[in-house]
């Protein structure tokens, strides 16, 4: 039986569609947002999860911004 969940959460003025999956093989929870494709995060409850994709949301959104001051290109430099 597929228990997967879809929410709404808010984060900078924006809402977001998020998709909560529960973890069969550790417990808790996983979520992503298709909306930002590599979005996700986990957590051991319901509420713990949804305050974490906020988390991975923002900073989806930051990395975002600064590709594009960057003229959507990431850096990379050998150490």
């Amino acid at each position: 039986m597929d228990k997967n969940r879809g929410y709404k959460v808010s984060v900078k003025g924006k809402t977001y569609d998020v998709i909560l999956h529960p973890d069969a093989v550790e417990g808790g929870f996983w979520v992503d947002c298709p909306d930002l494709p590599g979005c996700s995060s986990q957590g051991d409850t319901v509420e713990e999860a949804l305050e974490m994709i906020k988390d991975s949301i923002k900073g989806h959104l930051e990395v975002e911004g600064e590709e594009e001051k960057e003229g959507g290109h990431i850096n990379v430099r050998a150490a």
